[in-house]
């Protein structure tokens, strides 16, 4: 296939081009600075009326690009760029895909198990509500975006990403100095749920969307046996024979980062991946110790 990636340079798009490429797929990377490569094209993404070179033919793509949501404390002006750079800049790439002569058969677009709020005690698949907060309100307008390639008639994806284990960034990279320190523990009493997966089972179900027709619309990219935040921080703790039992408590953490604190790191979702299980899709690392085994070796 012939698939363009936008957000190519983040945790995920940096290792999906390669991934990708080494199944034999020709691989274009739409990117906001100038070309670096052969398949690179310049995609100035604040410009509402940009359009894509007619020459250009591609069979899918994989819309991974937004700001950070999770690196520092939410002002009214981050929050502002967070959801621009998702369901406004996503409404961009629909409209320029649409007005290709060929437009491309498949968007797999990122979304996010935010999208479900502070889920409690409720197992939520692909077919549960959304939840409130302004990382739903985001998520809903990111795949309501995304959402509007089906004008065009492409098969629409919205992959919701839970936590990524990868030590080359994300929350794991994050917490490896502060664990490994002797100083990690459950964060805000550690009862609520978080809902995870390696880099490399999200690699392999993008690979899955991009090729089979039964993944359209909601697709939870999680692992099928998310934990408590207290058991994740005691499997780290594990993996890299330290303890783990330093309390980081809610109140500190609101105090530190806001809402930013409460909705990334309070809030849980205990999410199970319905439609990928129904599908037959096969994790490598189904288990959290299997997938801090594979990162954290020894």
């Amino acid at each position: 296939m012939r698939i363009a990636v936008t957000g190519a340079s983040g945790l995920v798009g940096r290792a999906l081009v390669p991934y990708l490429r080494a199944a034999g797929h020709e691989v274009w990377r739409l990117q906001r600075e100038a070309p670096a490569e052969a398949h690179d094209v310049l995609w100035p993404s604040a410009d509402a009326d940009f359009r894509f070179d007619p020459a250009l033919r591609w069979d899918a793509v994989v819309h991974l690009a937004g700001e950070p949501v999770a690196q520092r404390r939410w002002t009214d002006a981050r929050k502002s760029r967070i959801a621009e750079s998702r369901g406004a800049l996503t409404q961009r790439l629909v409209r320029a895909l649409a007005a290709m002569p060929e437009p491309p058969r498949v968007l797999v677009c990122a979304s996010a198990v935010g999208i479900y709020g502070d889920g409690g005690e409720a197992e939520l698949t692909e077919a549960s509500g959304t939840g409130s907060g302004f990382l739903a309100d985001v998520c809903r307008d990111w795949e309501a975006a995304a959402a509007g390639a089906r004008d065009a008639s492409m098969r629409v994806v919205m992959l919701r990403i839970g936590v990524v284990l990868c030590v080359e960034g994300g929350m794991l990279a994050e917490l490896l100095p502060i664990f490994r320190a002797g100083l990690g523990g459950p964060v805000g009493g550690g009862r609520q749920w978080l809902s995870w997966i390696h880099r490399d089972d999200l690699l392999g179900l993008i690979a899955r969307c991009l090729t089979d027709a039964a993944f359209a619309g909601p697709v939870n990219a999680v692992a099928p046996h998310p934990v408590r935040q207290a058991e994740f921080a005691r499997a780290l703790g594990r993996a890299l024979h330290r303890p783990a039992v330093v309390p980081t408590p809610a109140f500190a953490l609101r105090l530190a980062l806001g809402q930013m604190a409460q909705e990334v790191l309070l809030f849980g979702q205990r999410v199970r991946p319905a439609v990928a299980e129904h599908s037959g899709f096969a994790w490598r690392y189904p288990t959290l110790d299997a997938a801090l085994l594979a990162e954290l070796p020894g």
